[in-house]
């Protein structure tokens, strides 16, 4: 059976000259043939949002612990916001859809459970051994852990997406080979060995819009999960001169609006600027900078969608406020610390007698390693786990495990 790709409207939208090419992919590390009824990165898409490690994210921390409460964000509805963020600014720069929608879905792949915390607390397990990086993580995930094909482990997916994936926050390394940001993770020079995703370039633009999508995403969103638990309230958001003149636009309009619809009018407001801000800046910086392919963006000197400086200014607030009020609250801290402790005492554990990891594939092998590979393997089990997972081990193997209400 053949088929009109035109006909069946697939990848044929109107495009810029500096969008990715859906139909024309740097390719994969094992070669694949192409798809009739999809491009490649339509089929990077849909093999990111059927691997365990997405649905996983149902059951990992956002901000607050899934027994908070049901309406709280998790990791999954978080990337789920990213990505209908990321599609919208694609969609209005005229760059590839499926592309930004992709590496929006995968970007938190690699977080461990517990957020932040988790992740702080395996990083301090793991500095022997080189440490731990969500990011990196995400990649050996993509490349390495998932096993779902007969042919290769991971999911096999276009240069694009995993250069999007690894750069998304711009390149790694400034080009006399220095980490702009650290040392660059070993996961992530390992796999360039291999398929080098030039880590001294940015990223697609199609990268750099899942990007800012996750800022305006969990900014948006962190207040509206703060408003709800109560660590925030209208008199707090005032502070910021930004979110005060949305609330003042909403009182205008609606005087005598209920709390909760009061909320959402704040929140779909504060999206909408902050993506058309985006969308302003990019189109100045487009204009200048004048690309004729993907790769004039990817050879800038600087990136392309992100905020004015207006806009910088109430990002930078934002965070302090979200910083402030909830991250650093002590009931937060509290929980923060018996989390930690949780995925501290598993390390432990595992790393004494591999065998309590039941359901780890390696099991069988790891028991002979030298510290290093094993503390790798423990790391990759552990960053797989999902909050509630992680709970129930702990309950298993101690005697007494953190209230983390």
């Amino acid at each position: 059976m053949t088929f009109d790709r035109q006909a069946l409207g697939f990848g044929y939208g109107e495009r810029a000259v500096y969008s990715a090419d859906p139909w024309n992919s740097r390719g994969r590390l094992y070669p694949e043939s192409g798809s009739p009824t999809r491009s490649d990165f339509q089929r990077d898409r849909d093999r990111i949002v059927h691997t365990t490690a997405f649905r996983r994210l149902k059951h990992k921390t956002q901000v607050f612990i899934a027994q908070d409460g049901d309406h709280y964000r998790t990791r999954l509805t978080h990337t789920i916001e990213v990505a209908q963020i990321a599609r919208a600014l694609a969609r209005a720069l005229k760059i590839d859809e499926d592309l930004a929608e992709g590496v929006a879905l995968v970007h938190d792949f690699g977080h461990t459970p517990f957020g932040h915390t988790g992740e702080d607390a395996l990083h301090e397990e793991l500095l022997p051994y080189g440490g731990f990086d969500h990011n990196a993580q995400s990649l050996r995930i993509v490349t390495k852990l998932e096993r779902r094909y007969a042919e290769f482990d991971g999911i096999n997916l276009t240069w694009e997406s995993l250069e999007g994936l690894v750069k998304h926050n711009g390149p790694l390394l400034t080009a006399d080979g220095v980490g702009t940001r650290g040392p660059v993770p070993q996961p992530i020079l390992d796999y360039c060995e291999l398929h080098d995703l030039e880590l001294a370039s940015y990223a697609s633009l199609e990268a750099q819009v899942a990007a800012i999508a996750d800022d305006i995403a969990y900014n948006t969103h962190d207040i509206d999960d703060g408003l709800r638990s109560g660590y925030l309230n209208f008199e707090m958001l005032e502070e910021i001169p930004f979110l005060s003149g949305l609330m003042a636009e909403v009182r205008e309009r609606y005087p005598h609006l209920e709390p909760s619809r009061f909320t959402h009018e704040i929140m779909r407001r504060q999206i909408t600027r902050m993506v058309e801000d985006v969308i302003g800046v990019a189109q100045k910086r487009l204009a200048a900078l004048k690309p004729q392919s993907a790769d004039d963006i990817r050879k800038a000197d600087h990136v392309i969608a992100t905020f004015s400086d207006e806009m910088a200014e109430t990002d930078r607030q934002i965070k302090a406020m979200l910083f402030k009020r909830i991250y650093r609250n002590p009931d937060i801290m509290r929980i923060r610390a018996g989390a930690a402790q949780i995925v501290k005492d598993l390390f432990g554990a595992y790393m004494a007698n591999p065998k309590e990891m039941q359901s780890h594939y390696w099991v069988d092998h790891i028991a002979g390693l030298s510290d290093a590979p094993k503390a790798r393997h423990v790391g990759d089990y552990l960053a797989g786990m999902t909050d509630t997972y992680a709970i129930s081990a702990h309950r298993r193997l101690f005697d007494h495990t953190p209230d983390l209400r």
